[in-house]
């Protein structure tokens, strides 16, 4: 069964920088789009970052310049580098994917559960 586990969450002042990662494990063939979502207190969930398997990125207009998704070629991890936090990116932070964990048929998109980052003085 696949399984995605965040890592690398926590406390940072403003201004300051975090890397996030998520390991996708299972079996696993390919994948179409790896990506993060957030979702602050009392807001939907957004679309933070994405990765295509062609390679393309696309990042929400509020990170711009700040965050940079990345992926390990060699295994189906995928970073969140966020620098110059800010407050108001306070969230919980999901990677989510696109995953073909067989040899045949669609991908399936998978969540993990999720990691807290919070930009406080």
């Amino acid at each position: 069964q696949v399984q995605l586990v965040e890592s690398g969450g926590g406390l940072v002042q403003p201004g300051g920088s975090l890397r996030l990662s998520c390991v996708a494990s299972g079996y696993i063939i390919g994948f179409d789009v790896m990506a993060w979502y957030r979702q602050a207190p009392g807001r939907q969930r957004e679309l933070v970052a994405s990765l295509s398997r062609e390679g393309n990125t696309e990042l929400a207009d509020s990170v711009k310049g700040r965050f940079t998704i990345s992926r390990d070629n060699t295994k189906y991890t995928w970073y969140l580098q966020m620098n110059s936090l800010k407050p108001e990116d306070t969230a919980v932070y999901y990677c989510n994917a696109d995953l073909y964990p067989t040899a045949w048929g669609a991908s399936e998109n998978y969540w993990g559960l999720g990691t807290q980052v919070t930009v406080s003085p």
